[in-house]
């Protein structure tokens, strides 16, 4: 069985290193966290970094866990509508980013900016990252996360928003009721979907 429940803030280092494992062959993290010997640590110091700077402090990150070992297996970060005032957050957390990203953080920045640019205009929660364990993908731990959130949202008649990198990932999402806006131009050759669920 997995329960699904939001973190705590003790929590987000092994939320962190799940989120690293799913995201390890991502294009646009590819991108940003060259290859290297420690690239799983850099990419778990990077996703901690943005879990404590932003989702978990300007919304909500939900884990899943598995009744028999007590894992997390599942993360989904959110983002609140209409929460802002990370900027003294993220430089708190300038040493794990820059362990992570290294020379590459301007690129970050960048990026960044264009995905935060095609967002809606209109109030709307955010899904900064989902990812599922490898040992947990296939059992519906990512739609699961997903419907559990999204019943909380739609109790608040909100839109939420999201980017996919993939074609498998957005046919998860459109079961869910995301609606294709439009490709995001991050950076050449990497334009991830942007994807809109209405209220």
């Amino acid at each position: 069985m997995i329960r699904i429940a939001p973190a705590s803030a003790t929590e987000l280092p092994e939320a962190a290193s799940v989120l690293a494992d799913a995201f390890r062959d991502d294009p646009v993290l590819g991108a940003l966290v060259a290859p290297s010997p420690d690239r799983a640590a850099r990419l778990a110091a990077f996703f901690e970094a943005t879990l404590r700077s932003g989702t978990h402090a300007t919304g909500v990150v939900d884990v899943a866990r598995r009744d028999d070992d007590d894992a997390i297996v599942g993360v989904a970060a959110w983002e609140a509508p209409h929460r802002g005032g990370g900027a003294l957050r993220r430089v708190l957390e300038l040493p794990r980013f820059l362990r992570a990203l290294g020379t590459r953080g301007p690129a970050a920045l960048v990026i960044d900016h264009r995905l935060t640019r095609a967002r809606p205009r209109r109030s709307h929660w955010y899904l900064a990252q989902i990812g599922v364990a490898a040992t947990a993908r296939g059992l519906g731990v990512g739609g699961h996360l997903l419907a559990t959130r999204l019943a909380r949202i739609d109790a608040e008649c909100s839109d939420a928003w999201l980017e996919s990198s993939t074609p498998a990932n957005r046919r998860l999402y459109a079961r869910h009721g995301f609606q294709e806006r439009g490709e995001v131009p991050v950076l050449r050759g990497v334009r991830p979907m942007g994807m809109l669920r209405p209220a």
